[in-house]
C-alpha cells in the first residue's frame, strides 16, 4: 500500500508541475490541459477519477496522515503561493486584528451560520504535526492547532443530499482587467469529516501567521498544499462543483490539477 501512495505522489507532483509550467511558460505544446474537450485532457481526468476511487477503497476514509515528534519540526513552515491578500475585505480584518472576522457555513444546510474567531478557538481543538507536501517539490512539517472541520458542520445541520465542500478565501490570488479572482478549492464530505482535517488557527504554538493564511487555513492533512486553503472565509455544502469557476472544483484545478490531491 505504502508504495501505492509512494507512486500516486510523485504522478500527482509531475502533473501538477506539468500544469504550473503551463501556466508560467504559456508553452502551447501542453494547451490541452486548458481545453475541456480535449481527449487527452479527458484520459487524464478518467485516471483521476479512478486513483480517487481506489485510494478511497484502499486507504480507508479515517485512516490517519503521519505525525511527527516535536524534535522533527527543523524550521518555520515555508510561505507560499498568496501570502499577503489585497483585497478590502481582508485587508479591513487585519487592520482590526481580525476581530470582526466571521466563518460562514453555508449552502445544502439547515441552517446558515457563522462563528468569530473567538468562537473558533474556544471549541474543542486538535494539535497535529504533520508534513506539507507541495507540488513545487518540497515539504515541510509543522504543528497545526485548530477546530475539527466535522463538528462545526454538524452545527449548521448537512443535508443528505450534500456531497462536497467548496472552500471560498480572501485570497485574491490573480488580479486581471475584469477583476480579482479569488482562490476557492472543494472536498467531498469524508475529507471534510476526517478527523485529521481542521480549521486552524494555530501554527508552530503561535498565532498562524498572515504569510500562512490567518486568521483561519483548512488543513486537509492527507492531501497536497494546494488543497489546504488559505485566508478562508466561507464553506459552501453542495452537490454538484459544476457552477463554480470552470466547474473543476478549485482554482488550481480549473487550471488542469488533480481535483483530489490525495497523498
Amino acid at each position: 500500500m505504502s508504495r501505492l501512495i509512494i507512486n500516486r505522489r510523485r504522478f500527482l507532483l509531475g502533473s501538477a508541475a506539468l500544469g504550473s509550467g503551463l501556466a508560467v511558460s504559456g508553452c502551447d505544446q501542453f494547451d490541452f490541459l486548458a481545453q475541456r474537450d480535449n481527449r487527452v485532457r479527458a484520459v487524464m481526468e478518467r485516471a483521476n477519477v479512478l486513483t480517487y476511487s481506489a485510494q478511497r477503497a484502499l486507504i480507508g476514509d479515517q485512516v490517519l496522515a503521519r505525525e511527527y515528534a516535536q524534535s522533527e519540526i527543523r524550521q518555520g513552515m515555508k510561505p507560499n503561493g498568496s501570502t499577503e491578500p489585497t483585497t478590502p475585505e481582508y485587508m479591513f480584518l487585519r487592520e482590526a486584528n481580525f476581530e470582526p472576522y466571521r466563518l460562514t457555513i453555508k449552502g445544502m444546510v439547515d441552517r446558515e451560520v457563522s462563528f468569530s474567531l473567538a468562537e473558533l478557538r474556544n471549541m474543542p481543538s486538535r494539535t497535529q504535526i504533520t508534513r506539507h507536501d507541495c507540488v513545487e517539490g518540497w515539504s515541510c512539517i509543522a504543528k497545526w492547532t485548530g477546530t475539527p472541520l466535522g463538528p462545526v458542520l454538524d452545527q449548521a445541520g448537512v443535508r443528505p443530499g450534500a456531497r462536497y465542500a467548496v472552500y471560498h478565501c480572501f485570497d485574491n490570488i490573480q488580479r486581471t482587467l475584469s477583476g480579482d479572482v479569488l482562490y476557492y478549492t472543494s472536498s467531498d464530505l469524508v475529507d471534510a469529516y476526517h478527523p485529521q482535517s481542521i480549521l486552524s488557527y494555530g501554527l508552530n504554538d503561535q498565532a498562524l501567521p498572515v504569510s500562512n493564511g490567518a486568521p483561519i487555513r483548512l488543513r486537509i492533512e492527507r492531501a497536497l498544499g494546494y488543497k489546504q486553503p488559505k485566508y478562508l472565509h466561507t464553506i459552501e455544502l453542495v452537490d454538484d462543483l459544476a457552477p463554480f469557476g470552470r466547474g473543476k472544483g478549485g482554482y488550481w484545478e480549473d487550471n488542469g490539477y488533480d481535483w483530489y490531491g490525495g497523498i
